[in-house]
């Protein structure tokens, strides 16, 4: 479950799709999105997670925080188990400095240390709100009111058959020009969304969160995949 949960938050994350043969009434409201993102030096984030298989029986709450620093290929990315406490409990985070990537389980005292792969298919949530700038196809499939506010919707689709999901569905705010949420079709029949709160595109980060440090976790087990 661990490694289902980190390759799905980065699946989201790092999805990317091009600006070439596609609708573009969906390419001037992304344009409009990567525009804004790209006024940011650090951006913070909360986001909620849901995993929904009904094939299976199974159904998966979290939560989490994502802080990027685009313009440094930097992010901290923050996984809370499902636990209701008052203050969230650490579960798993995934970090990196532009050139090394750390994945640290908390429960196993693991830390997984790996080079950056800063290739187009690298897993990258830097890029979490440039997701759509190659291999991929898009539609704008109108507007969709939830409460009080109106989402724009659109339908990503990969152009690579051997990614594991067919299709990552846009919900993108109207007036802030923000992702609200994403929903991913996994291929195995399961769906998962991903909800976006509390977006800080001025968020004070020191550069050090942005990095592991090994003597701040008494035992932790160092896994070099490098």
């Amino acid at each position: 479950m661990k490694k289902l949960l980190i390759s799905s938050v980065l699946i989201l994350l790092t999805v990317t799709c091009s600006f070439a043969q596609k609708d573009a009434a969906a390419k001037a409201i992304l344009s409009k999105v990567s525009e804004k993102y790209r006024m940011y030096n650090v951006v913070k984030t909360d986001f909620d997670f849901t995993l929904d298989n009904q094939q299976a029986g199974e159904k998966i709450a979290q939560s989490g925080t994502l802080v990027a620093k685009p313009k440094a290929n930097k992010f901290r990315v923050t996984i809370y188990g499902p636990e209701a406490t008052a203050k969230p409990i650490i579960e798993q985070e995934i970090i990196s400095d532009g050139k090394t990537q750390w994945t640290y389980l908390k429960k196993d005292n693991e830390v997984q240390v790996n080079n950056v792969d800063n290739s187009d298919e690298g897993l990258n949530p830097a890029k979490i709100f440039t997701i759509y700038e190659h291999g991929y196809k898009y539609i704008y499939n109108g507007d969709v009111k939830e409460g009080a506010k109106v989402y724009q919707e659109i339908d990503l689709t990969p152009e690579d058959i051997k990614k594991p999901f067919f299709k990552v569905r846009l919900l993108i705010d109207k007036v802030k020009k923000q992702i609200y949420s994403a929903l991913i079709f996994d291929k195995n029949g399961s769906h998962y969304t991903y909800t976006l709160h509390n977006f800080n595109g001025n968020a004070q980060v020191p550069d050090n969160a942005f990095s592991f440090d090994v003597k701040e976790h008494k035992g932790v087990e160092v896994v070099d995949l490098r």
